[in-house]
């Protein structure tokens, strides 16, 4: 990857395995890019918060050295600013510590280089972000991760395997050397004893086999979604009926706003489209709604919304029901139920649903990811959920998963025609109980 990033290549993609120095080896490159073309590069982890534990304050336990002061030298910088972790190289350059949780956050008109750091857990929507602003400067970006399932990591490394302007690597721990047969043994042991046999194989395998056929941990829909890919129910060809197509939000107010479209076709559930987006009004989201609808020919039907869309917002007065009502669109409250009651509910209609193509790198994604928290102490999964990107989309899943039944969609009843030179007499109404 050093090699071919030196060369000039400007797109490189690694799969390598636990403890193999994969932000080690982009941090020192990032450094020599700097001073190579002053510009802005970004190091970029799944959350801001991760950033400062796993790369700012982080030290090297073969130096015992920050990792940040290994590869940027202070001879080298101007300042450093340790609330922003950023720093100010004295050839102008600027290097930042980054998170994909606050991707639109992010303005850089001269950012030449970023990595993606664990790019597996982040949320795919960043790069989509980021990547007109390294594309008008002919930067380079770099991904970086150990597998966690069959995710938009995956799908990224097969594209790079089949376009020759990538660089795409996957390196097990057996093919570095990085640990000793021993250390291997060892490393397997400890994630056995840690969550027995099968998941704790499937973890070493996930983590040092680089194996992207490994089961999340504490993935609350890994099964369901498993049976998703395997039965085939992820096509581009999936299209809508002549029907209304309903949506399902999940609404946010300093968080993500995710929403799911959505058609019940017999016994089956058509998943057409999902966005999310922050930072931004419902006047957006209505913008998105219609224009879907208008480029897709898409019938207006159900929004369902939580419960707390009856809040009235600060400074308007108004509900977002009532808002989403001025804008044209159809809010109807989600039934009321438990949290774990709406997981159940997305692991029963799961199997029903055929995705569309278009849900593959946000929302699948998504379902993939969405995972319970891991408690060290009890060496158990927690009930609740991490909260990440992927909960957003998994919380507007789990509110079409509560509301798609009570969709009562109209009944048309078909007469037979009359025979030739009849006609059919209107319906006449019956005394009962003293009514006509």
């Amino acid at each position: 990857m050093w090699s071919y990033l030196e060369n000039g290549g400007k797109r490189a993609i690694g799969a390598w395995h636990r403890r193999a120095g994969k932000d080690d080896v982009l941090l020192n490159w990032t450094a020599v890019a700097a001073f190579e073309r002053p510009a802005s590069y970004w190091h970029c982890l799944p959350e801001y918060s991760q950033a400062r534990k796993a790369i700012w304050t982080a030290v090297d336990p073969m130096t015992g050295v920050r990792r940040i002061d290994q590869a940027f030298p202070h001879e080298l910088r101007a300042n450093t600013n340790d609330q922003e972790m950023f720093i100010r190289f004295k050839n102008g350059s600027t290097w930042q510590c980054v998170g994909s949780d606050r991707y639109n956050s992010l303005v850089g008109a001269g950012v030449a280089g970023v990595t993606f750091s664990e790019f597996a857990l982040s949320n795919p929507s960043s790069w989509a972000y980021i990547r007109p602003m390294v594309e008008a400067n002919n930067g380079w970006a770099a991904f970086i991760s150990t597998p966690r399932g069959r995710n938009h990591f995956k799908d990224l490394m097969d594209m790079a395997s089949k376009n020759k302007a990538w660089f795409q690597e996957a390196l097990d721990v057996n093919k570095t050397g990085a640990l000793t047969p021993t250390q291997i043994e060892e490393s397997k042991a400890e994630y056995i004893a840690l969550y027995g046999v099968d998941l704790g194989t499937s973890q070493f395998e996930q983590e040092y086999l680089v194996s992207f056929n490994a089961a999340i941990m504490g993935a609350f829909y890994a099964r369901e979604m498993q049976s998703v890919r395997a039965e085939g129910r992820i096509t581009g060809e999936l299209e809508a009926i002549n029907a209304p197509v309903h949506r399902a939000w999940d609404i946010g107010v300093k968080d993500d706003t995710s929403i799911w479209w959505f058609q019940v076709v017999g016994t089956q559930v058509f998943i057409l489209d999902c966005y999310s987006q922050s930072g931004v009004g419902v006047d957006h989201y209505a913008d998105v709604i219609h224009k879907r609808a208008e480029e897709h020919g898409w019938e207006h039907g159900i929004d369902f919304v939580p419960h707390d869309a009856k809040i009235k917002e600060w400074g308007t007065g108004r509900t977002r029901v009532e808002t989403m009502r001025e804008l044209g669109l159809n809010p109807q409250l989600v039934p009321m139920a438990s949290k774990m009651d709406g997981i159940n509910a997305v692991r029963v209609t799961l199997p029903r649903c055929v995705f569309h193509t278009r849900c593959e790198d946000q929302g699948i994604s998504a379902l993939e990811q969405y995972r319970r928290e891991w408690d060290d102490d009890k060496k158990a999964f927690k009930i609740s959920e991490v909260h990440d990107w992927s909960s957003h989309l998994a919380d507007a899943f789990r509110y079409f998963a509560m509301s798609w039944r009570t969709i009562r969609e109209p009944v048309i009843i078909r007469a037979e025609p009359p025979p030739p030179g009849k006609f059919r007499a209107p319906p006449v109404a019956t005394a009962r109980r003293g009514r006509v």
